[in-house]
């Protein structure tokens, strides 16, 4: 297994460094950045304003009589020259060539030196250690419910296949799986949280403006009270794949031999199901938690931190990506790539863990 886990991890570097990669030469080929978004800024532009200044609508004759004129690809206009434009050029590093800065970041990536945002006045890292907690709240507690939910449903859709329970049950599954989690949140803050009906749940951040002063069971009741929303929408559109997983697992054992054989010794159904059946069926769903959990944690809580406000790293990289701001959009891009791989690393080392029989390093 060492040698595999070796093998993995070396593995991580080339495909941590495409994906770098990728992305910076997407990203830097995107219109609107940072200094075009800073020229914006000194020119009082709005949204449609900026398009033109980068390019991407043509400026009419009598913007052109006003003083704009093209230097290396920005617009210059009343009250910002070419001297200015080369000042906001080298504040933000885009005096260099391409490839220096391509070359430089990388090296700072190494050293996990991720530098400054280029407008919050902050560093990277002390931005994406103060939204951390929140996304990972978001992702442990939707975890834990899906778990809790979909694993005894799956045990019983399983007991009872191709019943009246089992096929509705399926139905309503698909149905909340076919429905986005942005969608439920909506109708959840429309029913909830002030909308047309009831005012039952704040709509807005993580704790109260009074949490430091609540006792500590106030403090508990305060944090799932605005917890709750969030959590809900994104475990109501979650648990369809392992609730589906939990039941074919069950079913692919209940079949095989050894079930057959403890049945024709008298053993009750139960003590067969939860002695015997349970510990097999449940392996590859248990190898599956770290997997499952840095899927939510990635892929789930964007938009419902946009919709509840909740300043996450979902939020913070959208925010990041509308403002052109840079090393934070590269810099949670890169860990959030590591971390990906590396808990794909967990999860094979789960399968291992687990299940003594799969031995990875058998197939050198």
């Amino acid at each position: 297994m060492s040698a595999y886990i070796f093998r993995r991890l070396l593995l991580v570097i080339p495909t941590l460094l495409a994906i770098v990669t990728i992305n910076f030469f997407l990203i830097q080929m995107a219109p609107g950045g940072p200094v075009d978004q800073m020229i914006a800024t000194q020119m009082g532009m709005n949204a449609s304003m900026l398009d033109r200044v980068t390019g991407n609508e043509s400026i009419n004759s009598s913007d052109q009589s006003d003083g704009a004129e093209q230097e290396n690809g920005y617009r210059a206009s009343v009250g910002l020259t070419e001297q200015d434009i080369a000042a906001i050029k080298k504040q933000f590093g885009f005096d260099r060539p391409l490839h220096e800065r391509y070359f430089s970041m990388l090296w700072s990536y190494i050293q996990f030196d991720f530098g400054d945002s280029l407008f919050r006045g902050s560093s990277v890292i002390d931005l994406i250690i103060e939204r951390l907690p929140v996304s990972i709240s978001l992702g442990l507690w939707t975890t834990l419910l899906i778990y809790i939910i979909s694993i005894p449903l799956g045990i019983r859709k399983a007991i009872a296949h191709s019943s009246r329970f089992d096929i509705w049950t399926t139905s309503i599954v698909l149905a909340a799986n076919a429905i986005p989690s942005f969608l439920f949140a909506i109708v959840l803050i429309i029913l909830f949280a002030g909308g047309n009906y009831y005012d039952w749940f704040p709509l807005r951040g993580l704790v109260s403006n009074d949490f430091e002063q609540l006792s500590s069971w106030g403090k508990v009741v305060d944090y799932f009270h605005h917890m709750f929303l969030p959590i809900i929408a994104m475990t109501i559109g979650g648990f369809a794949s392992l609730t589906m997983l939990t039941k074919n697992s069950f079913l692919d054992e209940i079949h095989k031999q050894y079930v057959i054989t403890a049945k024709a010794k008298g053993l009750h159904q139960r003590a067969i199901l939860y002695r015997h059946v349970f510990r097999n069926a449940m392996l590859i769903i248990i190898a599956g938690f770290p997997a499952a959990f840095i899927g939510i944690f990635f892929t789930g809580s964007l938009l419902i931190e946009v919709i509840f406000s909740l300043d996450g790293l979902g939020l913070l990289g959208f925010e990041a990506t509308l403002g052109r701001d840079y090393p934070v959009i590269f810099a949670t891009l890169y860990i959030f790539g590591l971390m990906g791989l590396l808990i794909n690393i967990l999860s094979d080392v789960m399968y291992s863990l687990v299940d003594p029989r799969i031995n990875f390093d058998s197939n050198q």
